[in-house]
């Protein structure tokens, strides 16, 4: 994984001096009008360009998620961030290699893509791409009766969220609780910036919908319209 994420910081620079806009937002960015991703967000702009991703949040982390299984040495199941899947042809067998990577800044900003190729490097970079296109501001607090402090450590409010028949609540902790969740939506709420939060999960939880729910979850930390005064970080601590 350390690989992974020394490569594609070696490559950003190089693919922005090489980008050349399409869309009108793009450019905006490319020029400089528009340089906050919050801004983009809360009007509700459209991100079709990666390249905006990769020049208004420069330091973004990447991460892959163990969505598949592998046989393991004696017969049973074994966790892959590969999903290896076959179809069979007139040819032979074709294989298809899908991953889901996870990106953010840990400090309000994550997101989640799914990729999906014949080998698996075209697919990661997929997953990588798709990701920075959902990604997505959280709101961040610290909700929990058992701790009064003004860090946004945890999340301001209970949330849910769904997938299929895959169900998560998240619910707000009191510092040095930790993330008490299945090790997949461990892995989102660190890239999100959260440090401390409980969970219960429903239904069929299978991972990948899992994964999804939890990011409904905090998708809807968003939809809740909050009074005045009550101390709240929605995206990264800098823009409050």
């Amino acid at each position: 994984m350390a690989a992974i994420k020394v490569s594609i910081r070696n490559n950003r620079e190089e693919i922005l001096d090489k980008w050349v806009p399409k869309t009108q937002l793009g450019k905006e960015v490319k020029s400089g009008k528009v340089t906050s991703i919050s801004e983009i967000i809360k009007r509700g702009g459209r991100i079709l360009e990666p390249e905006i991703i990769d020049a208004l949040l420069p330091n973004l982390e990447v991460d892959l998620l163990e969505v598949g299984q592998s046989k393991g040495k004696f017969g049973g199941g074994k966790s892959s961030i590969w999903r290896q899947t076959q179809k069979v042809t007139r040819e032979g067998n074709r294989m298809t290699f899908s991953t889901c990577a996870v990106i953010g800044n840990k400090d309000g900003y994550v997101g989640i893509g799914y990729g999906s190729a014949k080998e698996t490097v075209p697919a990661r970079e997929k997953a990588i791409r798709n990701a920075k296109l959902n990604l997505i501001m959280i709101v961040r607090g610290s909700g929990s009766w058992e701790d009064v402090t003004d860090e946004p450590h945890s999340i301001p409010f209970l949330t849910e969220g769904k997938c299929g028949s895959s169900r998560i609540r998240l619910m707000p902790a009191p510092r040095g609780t930790g993330l008490t969740c299945q090790k997949q939506c461990k892995k989102i709420l660190e890239m999100a910036g959260i440090k401390d939060v409980y969970s219960k999960t429903f239904g069929q939880t299978t991972k990948l919908n899992l994964v999804k729910a939890c990011v409904d979850a905090l998708k809807n930390l968003s939809n809740m319209k909050l009074a005045k005064g009550i101390n709240v970080v929605e995206g990264s601590v800098s823009e409050k």
